[in-house]
């Protein structure tokens, strides 16, 4: 297990602070504080962001008929997590979650309790180390059977588009035919100069490094599975709940695809 460091942010906890959540240290609020004073919007991302991955889950367990779940960068607990959206609508879903940060591992095994039907486990593995993802995520996920792989805010920590792609298509090739996939990447097409500085700030003040990609960027990461409607969106559009007149363009940008 990784350190846990209190001396440096960590972009888990900064997330947290951003959502109204406690699990962070002075640094994470500091650092965060620091971010909103380039994107003051960013807060709204994070809602956003969040209220995305509950629809998709929803859409997968319940339209897609999908009961198994890989929760890859999964950060820390807060309201609505993939398991308690999964697990309300089919209580036998079994949900694997990803990070690499030693105070979420904590967080989740308090916190995040199955059903008695299903399963939930976590594991502590890097997101540029599928293999390793793939051999503990079959101790409790059956990997021949369709699986949907959520990859939100994770692949802005590879740096190289090659790389997170090559990623990406590993995880893919380990799981059947009507798997799907689920990414949010924070990105260019909103507030692009600002979100540029604040991405320089991050990466210079000794947190893992990260980028930004542009919309065509994110396509190319989705490229092995078809694209759901409305396609490549800033998350707030995917299939909302809310009237189009309410919803606001955030930072963050997401799709769902299935694998033929």
């Amino acid at each position: 297990m990784s350190d846990l460091r209190s001396d440096v942010s960590h972009s888990a906890r900064v997330w947290n602070y951003w959502l109204g959540g406690t699990d962070h240290y002075p640094v994470d609020k500091e650092v965060g504080d620091q971010i909103l004073s380039f994107v003051p919007a960013l807060p709204r991302s994070a809602v956003a962001d969040r209220r995305f991955l509950a629809r998709a889950v929803r859409y997968l367990a319940g339209e897609a008929g999908i009961r198994q779940f890989l929760d890859v960068g999964s950060g820390l607990p807060t309201a609505d997590n993939t398991h308690e959206v999964a697990q309300r609508v089919a209580p036998e879903a079994r949900i694997v979650y990803v990070d690499n940060d030693p105070l979420v591992l904590a967080h989740a095994h308090a916190l995040l309790t199955s059903t008695p039907e299903g399963a939930t486990a976590y594991v502590e593995a890097d997101v540029r180390d599928p293999e390793a993802i793939l051999r503990e995520a079959a101790r409790t996920l059956d990997l021949d059977r369709p699986v949907a792989i959520s990859m939100l805010g994770v692949l802005n920590f590879v740096l190289d588009t090659d790389e997170a792609a090559a990623i990406v298509r590993r995880l893919l090739d380990a799981v059947p035919s009507g798997s799907h996939l689920v990414v949010s990447h924070p990105t260019t097409e909103v507030d692009g100069e600002a979100m540029a500085a604040a991405v320089e700030y991050w990466n210079g003040q000794g947190s893992a490094p990260m980028t930004l990609r542009a919309r065509a960027d994110l396509i190319r990461l989705l490229d092995p599975v078809e694209l759901l409607e409305p396609g490549v969106v800033t998350c707030s559009r995917w299939r909302p709940d809310e009237a189009a007149a309410d919803i606001v363009d955030v930072t963050h940008f997401a799709g769902v695809g299935r694998k033929p």
